[in-house]
């Protein structure tokens, strides 16, 4: 498998999706609602999501009959190819669309090659509101606009970041003390909060305002993201020698056979490895 002319292909992909992002970030665009999960963030849609699912499988598609890839893709059912091919396309062709339809940052486009075994092989996440395109390559490294990515450490504080505010997420008082903690064994001067983006630039902020994390408990209702909101980004973790985990520290499943949804395993990324659960 020729992973680096795949992740060029991917690259392609996730740029000309972001070009149709780019121009209808100042529209106002009609929101759809589609019977999946269980928050608000996850039932919302529109054309925009749409119309990036459609360029992006313009690249993708001639490569899955050219190397017998699989695809999983949001917007379109799930046929199980998954589970039959050696690799698969997972894309989220706008990930954080509530954002977007609020006219925030956190919105992106995420596409990943997986391994029939749930290994990212490929992860590329291009993020329209700063332009700057994030890739990895299993074995290759990290990469930031291009350049070899090399993760600092900017406070003196721990950053939880979160899709909603700690107060309105379950288990707080727990995820309060387990900062808090942290922090103090860490010698750093508590912890602040960063809320409101999708899921895979939620892990991208966690790369960038270290030391910081992100969570999510196990729960037993549909929702928690889906394979495709964390797949990208547990590659790009995973070549800078990051944790992104379950909950509970063991891989993520990122080929569940009975849902695309990780409500079951919950999720922790952390940045740096010293704040690894």
């Amino acid at each position: 498998m020729d992973l680096l002319l795949l992740k060029d292909v991917a690259i392609e992909a996730a740029l000309a999706a972001g070009k149709i992002i780019q121009g209808y970030m100042n529209e106002e665009v009609i929101v759809e609602h589609k019977a999946t999960g269980t928050s608000h963030a996850a039932q919302v849609v529109t054309v925009v999501d749409r119309e990036c699912e459609a360029v992006i499988l313009t690249h993708l598609l001639p490569t899955c009959k050219a190397f017998d890839l699989a695809l999983l893709s949001e917007e379109t059912e799930d046929d199980g190819s998954r589970f039959n091919k050696d690799f698969f396309w997972c894309i989220d062709p706008m990930d954080g669309t509530l954002p977007f339809i609020n006219k925030r940052p956190g919105f992106s486009v995420s596409i990943t090659l997986v391994a029939k075994d749930g290994t990212p092989c490929i992860g590329v996440v291009f993020d329209p509101n700063s332009n700057t395109l994030y890739h990895a390559v299993k074995g290759h490294g990290a990469y930031r606009n291009g350049a070899p990515w090399v993760v600092e450490l900017v406070n003196r504080h721990i950053t939880y970041v979160t899709d909603r505010k700690l107060r309105d997420t379950p288990h707080a008082t727990q995820i309060e003390g387990w900062l808090n903690e942290k922090a103090q064994e860490l010698g750093l001067d508590g912890v602040q909060e960063i809320d409101g983006s999708g899921s895979v630039m939620n892990a991208i902020l966690v790369l960038e305002n270290g030391p910081a994390c992100m969570l999510k408990y196990p729960k037993k209702e549909r929702g928690g993201g889906s394979i495709w909101d964390f797949a990208a980004t547990t590659c790009i973790f995973q070549e800078l020698g990051l944790p992104a985990t379950n909950f509970k520290g063991g891989p993520l499943d990122l080929n569940r056979a009975d849902s695309t949804f990780m409500n079951h395993q919950g999720v922790f990324y952390a940045n740096p490895l010293e704040l690894k659960r």
